[in-house]
C-alpha cells in the first residue's frame, strides 16, 4: 500500500469514526456508548491557534517538553487545514454538479468532456483527502505535546515555590534517625526488604505480620470514608493498554531521555495468533487513575448524572523507583504498591467544587490518622501534563527528617476527556456560566455534548501511610530500643484478627 493510499485510508477511517453521532438512549443502559473503538483525540486546534502567546508561556512555566515552534506550527497547520478542507468541499460540490450534468446530458461530445472532468476531479479529491489526512496527523502529533492550561492561582516555579494552604494534626515531633521506618520496621518484623530484593530486586518488599494488617486496615478505613461521601467502589484491572495510559497524560516510555526511559512495565508476550499487529501493547498501570478513567472511555453520560464519583483499588507499578538515597529508601519510593484512588467525572461548571470536595475527603482521612500533615498548592513545574491544578498532602516523617508527599489531587479539566472521548449531555440552563478561574468554554464545540472534566485524588497510597505511621508512632523503652507502635484508634475497627502481640500495638 502506497503512502498516499495509507493516508487516504486513515482519513476515511478517522472521518467515519468522528461521524458516529450519539445514539438514542437505551432503556437498558445508564450511559450512551458511541463506539467500541477509540477514535483519535479530539483536540481544540482553534483554541490553541487563538492563544499562542498564553500557550507558549504556559508550556515554558511548566517546563513542558514541547518541541520548539510546535504551538506556532499548530496555528499554521490549522489554517492550512481549513483552506484544504474548503477546497476539498468545493471540489466535491463540483463533482456533484458534473455528475448531474452527465446524467442529464444527451450530447455524446458534451458527455465525454464531462466524464473527463469527473475523472480529473476524482484525482483532485483523492489528493486533497490524502493531504487533509497528512495535516490531521501533523496537527495531532504537535498538539498532543502541549500541556493543559494552568489555574491562575497556581504558584509559578519549581517545587520550592509551593504554597502551604493549611496545616493539620499535632505539632511535628523532632526529627530522629531512630524513628527511620526501615530500622523500626525490621526490628518489629513488619517489613522484609532483603527477601523482596532476593525474589525480585531492589525497591521490592514484603509486608509482614502487623505491617500487612496495617495495609488492610488503612485500605478499608480510607474506603469507608470515600464511600460515606458518595463514591462507588470499583476494583480495577492492573493491566491497561498503553494508549489509554498515554491519553491520561502518562508516558509509558520517555522518548525525550537519552537513552529512552521506560516509566511503566511493558507486557511483551500477551499477543495471540489472531492479534492485530497494530494493537496497542499492554502495560502495568502506574495508578488506578488510568483504568478508572478508562471506565468512561467513549461514553456520553446522561443529563443530571454528574458528577460521577468512583473510588478504585488497584496495584500501582512504577518502573522507575528513583535514585537510591535517603529520599527514596525503604517504602517511600517502590516499584509496586497498593493504592486507593478517588476519581470523578464532572461538568465543567462543577469541577472546581468537586476538587475542593476531594481535598476535604483527604483531609478527613489523614486527620483521623493522628499525624501532622499539610495541604500544599503545587507550582507550575510540578504539574503533570494533564493537571490544571494540583494539591499535594505532605506528612511529617521524623525518621526521614522531612515532609513527604502522601497524596495529590488534580483537576484535569477536559484534557483527559478530549483524548478518551468522555462527554455528557448538557442539562444546565443557558444562563449558567463557567467559573472565571476555569478556561472559557470554546464557542466552536457542541453545546449539547461538551467534553467532561475529570479529577483524581489519592485516598490512600499505602506504603507512604505506613512510613508516616511507623515514624510518628514508634515507641521506645528507656534504653532507646524500639518496642512497639502506637497506632490511631480509628484503625482498630478495621483490624483483622486479634492483636496477638499485645505489647506491640497500642491504640491511641
Amino acid at each position: 500500500m502506497s503512502c498516499w493510499t495509507r493516508q487516504l485510508f486513515l482519513a476515511r477511517t478517522v472521518r467515519l469514526l468522528f461521524n458516529i453521532k450519539s445514539r438514542k438512549y437505551s432503556s437498558k443502559t445508564d450511559v450512551e456508548s458511541t463506539s467500541t473503538s477509540l477514535p483519535k483525540p479530539r483536540l481544540d486546534y482553534r483554541a490553541i491557534s487563538e492563544s499562542i502567546v498564553y500557550k507558549s508561556h504556559n508550556a515554558f512555566n511548566r517546563k513542558a517538553a514541547v518541541p520548539v515552534g510546535a504551538i506556532q506550527s499548530v496555528a499554521r497547520l490549522y489554517t492550512e487545514q481549513k483552506e484544504v478542507s474548503a477546497t476539498l468541499n468545493a471540489k466535491r460540490n463540483a463533482q456533484s454538479a458534473v455528475s448531474e450534468r452527465i446524467r442529464r446530458s444527451a450530447d455524446a461530445t458534451e458527455k465525454e468532456a464531462s466524464l473527463g472532468e469527473a475523472k480529473a476531479l476524482k484525482k483532485e479529491v483523492t489528493d486533497l483527502e490524502a493531504k487533509l489526512a497528512q495535516l490531521a496527523d501533523q496537527l495531532l502529533t504537535l498538539a498532543l505535546a502541549i500541556p493543559n492550561d494552568t489555574h491562575p492561582s497556581s504558584p509559578l516555579g519549581p517545587e520550592s515555590s509551593a504554597v502551604v494552604l493549611s496545616t493539620h494534626g499535632p505539632a511535628p515531633i523532632p526529627a530522629s534517625p531512630s524513628r527511620d521506618h526501615v530500622s523500626v520496621g525490621r526490628a518489629l518484623k513488619l517489613i522484609d526488604f532483603e527477601a523482596g530484593a532476593t525474589v525480585t530486586g531492589s525497591s521490592w518488599y514484603y509486608l509482614l505480620n502487623e505491617g500487612a494488617l496495617m495495609e488492610m486496615a488503612l485500605m478499608n478505613y480510607a474506603l469507608s470514608v470515600a464511600m460515606k461521601h458518595g463514591y462507588s467502589f470499583v476494583t480495577t484491572p492492573d493491566v491497561v493498554r498503553s494508549d489509554i495510559a498515554q491519553r491520561c497524560g502518562f508516558q509509558p516510555r520517555d522518548q525525550s531521555a537519552d537513552p529512552p526511559v521506560s516509566q511503566m512495565y511493558h507486557i511483551t508476550n500477551h499477543a495471540t495468533p489472531s492479534s492485530h499487529h497494530n494493537q496497542p501493547e499492554l502495560v502495568l498501570s502506574g495508578t488506578a487513575e488510568v483504568p478508572l478513567a478508562g471506565l468512561f472511555v467513549n461514553k456520553v453520560l446522561p443529563p443530571k448524572s454528574l458528577p460521577l464519583k468512583v473510588v478504585g483499588l488497584g496495584r500501582s507499578f512504577r518502573a522507575e523507583a528513583g535514585a537510591r538515597g535517603a529520599d527514596t529508601r525503604g517504602l517511600y519510593r517502590v516499584h509496586q504498591f497498593t493504592k486507593l484512588e478517588l476519581f470523578a467525572v464532572a461538568e465543567e461548571q462543577q469541577s472546581e467544587e468537586v476538587m475542593e470536595q476531594m481535598r476535604n475527603i483527604q483531609v478527613e482521612i489523614y486527620g483521623g490518622l493522628g499525624f501532622p500533615f499539610r495541604v500544599v498548592d503545587m507550582p507550575t513545574e510540578e504539574l503533570g501534563a494533564s493537571a490544571y491544578r494540583k494539591y499535594d498532602m505532605e506528612v511529617w516523617m521524623p525518621g526521614r527528617g522531612r515532609w513527604g508527599e502522601i497524596s495529590s489531587t488534580s483537576n484535569c479539566t477536559d484534557y483527559q476527556a478530549r483524548r478518551l472521548h468522555i462527554r455528557y449531555r448538557r442539562s444546565l440552563s443557558p444562563t449558567t456560566s463557567t467559573p472565571s478561574s476555569l478556561p472559557p468554554t470554546s464557542p466552536y464545540h457542541s453545546v449539547n455534548l461538551p467534553f467532561a472534566h475529570t479529577l483524581n485524588g489519592t485516598a490512600a497510597a499505602i506504603p507512604r501511610l505506613i512510613v508516616a505511621l511507623i515514624e510518628n508512632g514508634a515507641r521506645f523503652d528507656d534504653s532507646g530500643n524500639v518496642v512497639g507502635l502506637d497506632l490511631p484508634s480509628i484503625l482498630k475497627q478495621f483490624w483483622v484478627g486479634e492483636n496477638t502481640k499485645s505489647n506491640l500495638i497500642r491504640w491511641v
